[in-house]
């Protein structure tokens, strides 16, 4: 080991910049191996650098809270990524009002069905209540979600776990089951992968077509405002 780069490691590691930097080089190399692989959806950068740094904490005995204190700076920068939206929502402003009408229409739907499936689906193989609002808003951007389930009296941690796998599963399959199913308009394919899979999904639909990411934005954002409205009318399913 050189002596700048022991040097550099002894700073990190006594630092909670140590925890920033395995983030941000977990993310890096799981970007540059999609990259590699042409964006393959099984390549997901997310999916990757979640089992990368779990593992590294597993091997070095190092808790959450320990992990969280170093990256917490992640978490902070997920308001203004989430605002940064608006650019591309603004640049496609005129395709967005055009298809105003049937985009409402498809938030409700999917909204409704999102969230009535995942409560009835949990009551049916009989979960407990607070499993139940915790996984109702499954499909929203995890710090709505966790919100919305600590008010429904569910486990917020719980709900951000499945928050990010139901993000990670639908930046998965959103590609090849839109091309199964033949569906070509980028507006349709946008709009189902970030109401369905929030900001996870949100990303890979940029990388696929701006304006299918631009459509996830929207429906990421407005989905989290319905479930938020919505919730309150399934609290007699999830009790």
């Amino acid at each position: 080991m050189s002596e700048p780069f022991f040097a550099l490691w002894v700073y990190l590691s006594s630092t909670p910049l140590l925890w920033l930097s395995v983030t941000l080089i977990a993310y890096a190399v799981a970007d540059r191996v999609s990259l590699a692989t042409g964006r393959n959806p099984l390549a997901n950068p997310v999916l990757h650098s979640v089992w990368i740094i779990a593992a590294i904490l597993a091997l070095s005995g190092t808790g959450y809270k320990t992990y969280f204190e170093g990256a917490q700076f992640v978490h902070f920068m997920l308001g203004p990524a989430t605002v940064a939206l608006a650019v591309p929502l603004y640049e496609n402003r005129r395709a967005v009002v055009r298809a105003l009408g049937p985009m409402v229409i498809a938030l409700i739907a999917g909204s409704l069905t999102a969230l009535a499936s995942a409560v009835l689906i949990a009551r049916w193989l009989g979960a407990p209540d607070a499993v139940v609002a915790s996984i109702a808003p499954k499909s929203v951007t995890a710090g709505v979600a966790m919100g919305i389930s600590e008010q429904a009296g569910g486990d917020a941690a719980l709900t951000a776990v499945l928050v990010i796998l139901t993000g990670i599963f639908c930046a998965i399959i959103v590609t090849p089951l839109m091309n199964l199913l033949g569906l070509r308009d980028w507006r349709a394919r946008g709009l189902a992968a970030g109401l369905a899979g929030h900001g996870i999904a949100t990303a890979r639909a940029f990388q696929v077509n701006e304006v299918a990411g631009t459509f996830a934005a929207i429906a990421l954002g407005l989905n989290a405002f319905l479930t938020a409205l919505i919730v309150p009318l399934f609290s007699g399913f999830m009790k």
